[in-house]
């Protein structure tokens, strides 16, 4: 099993995109005068402590002199696409995890492992020389250890595990190393003195089932190195979204409709650049007391027609607001109930107008790849974030 993980990628193409940033602390996501997280941080802002998810205040003042920049989510999945052409040269077998990481499995060749070593390090070398992005590979014989593996050395790291090598390796690994060890459940093993793969390892399997469930065997069989899980080549998304955090607390009126009806449209464009269609729709209100308000609606029929999910979200958004007068904080519009083209239901009626609006937004959509997100807008939305100096954190 492979495991390519890009190296701080959304940094990575941000210095590479602007040769001035290469030397300097860069930190994509967030604001260092408002507020926001972290989405990616080069090599060199992680020195000072700086880690993904970690608020951009916080980071600021970790790391005063880093340059902080806005997310570019729509280049980087482009650029997250061709390096997914690379791997499809080598292996149909693919699973993206992320944008910018998946596994590959290389099929019945033989010897399995030399092909592996051979196909990660052309991968790697090709990825730098046709992206300049750096990437790490693990190589491992199943998921687990391909994935540790790949995150042992970065950047630029090439780790390979044996079948024979596996409990040598996990054994001196923190607890947090297996999957599904967050914070909470590391405090509880240690507590029963596991610190270690090798103690968790050790202690008994049906003691660590009794204590925590299901979940007590998964450690255990992790712990050894088990791990039976196959490439899937044709995950699905369970949702598409995106947020705006404000840099100040906004009171209702067009501001905010303006900024909600961008992100229906983002989120629009990416269901139909994937070719995917919405079920439901979920519109998220965070106000300046962090309390958190969100209402869903279903579709009647599955879309990803900007006018139908800014119909839903705006309607939404009211219900969100029906009791408060607080000052809003964050908005944010997910996408659910994802369903392929193939399985959608088309409608009986009104399918003149379907085509029509579907060729509209095809041309949109080409204008914002061409010559960026704000290229085309609607003239509502236009209006409304006339003065919008928000930003978006994922």
């Amino acid at each position: 099993m492979i495991h390519v993980d890009m190296d701080a990628f959304y940094a990575s193409i941000e210095e590479r995109d602007q040769p001035a940033l290469r030397g300097k602390a860069v930190i994509v996501g967030g604001s260092p005068q408002g507020r926001g997280v972290v989405s990616s941080a080069n090599y060199l802002a992680r020195r000072f402590g700086v880690k993904s998810a970690m608020p951009a205040a916080q980071a600021k003042r970790l790391c005063s002199q880093a340059v902080f920049l806005p997310p570019r989510i729509d280049h980087y999945a482009r650029i997250a696409s061709q390096i997914r052409q690379i791997f499809l040269q080598y292996t149909p077998l693919v699973e993206p995890l992320s944008l910018d990481e998946a596994f590959l499995e290389i099929g019945d060749a033989e010897p399995r492992l030399q092909k592996e070593v051979d196909v990660g390090r052309e991968i790697q070398r090709r990825i730098q020389s046709q992206l300049s992005l750096a990437s790490s590979v693990g190589i491992g014989p199943n998921k687990f250890i391909a994935k540790i593996a790949s995150d042992l050395k970065k950047p630029k790291g090439f780790v390979v595990v044996r079948e024979e090598e596996v409990q040598a390796f996990l054994d001196p690994l923190p607890v947090e190393r297996i999957w599904g060890v967050g914070p909470r459940t590391a405090s509880r093993l240690r507590g029963l003195g596991l610190t270690t793969v090798r103690e968790l390892r050790r202690f008994p399997r049906e003691a660590l089932k009794s204590r925590f469930g299901h979940a007590g065997e998964h450690y255990w069989r992790l712990a050894h190195g088990m791990d039976q899980r196959l490439v899937a080549t044709h995950r699905q998304a369970r949702s598409i979204s995106a947020e705006t955090t404000f840099e100040s607390d906004l009171h209702h009126g067009e501001h905010l409709l303006g900024s909600l009806q961008s992100l229906a449209e983002r989120v629009a464009e990416r269901l139909r650049g994937q070719g995917l269609y919405a079920g439901t729709v979920t519109t998220k209100v965070r106000f300046a007391s962090f309390r958190t308000v969100s209402r869903a609606q279903s579709l009647s029929q599955p879309s990803n027609d900007s006018s139908t999910l800014w119909a839903t979200t705006k309607q939404l958004y009211t219900r969100c607001l029906a009791a408060s007068n607080e000052p809003v904080r964050l908005l944010g519009v997910a996408a659910g109930k994802i369903t392929t083209a193939e399985q959608r239901q088309l409608l009986l009626f009104d399918l003149h107008g379907q085509e029509r609006r579907r060729t509209l937004h095809a041309a949109a959509d080409e204008i914002r790849r061409k010559y960026g997100p704000d290229a085309m807008q609607s003239a509502s939305s236009m209006r409304r974030g006339r003065n919008d100096r928000s930003y978006r954190d994922r």
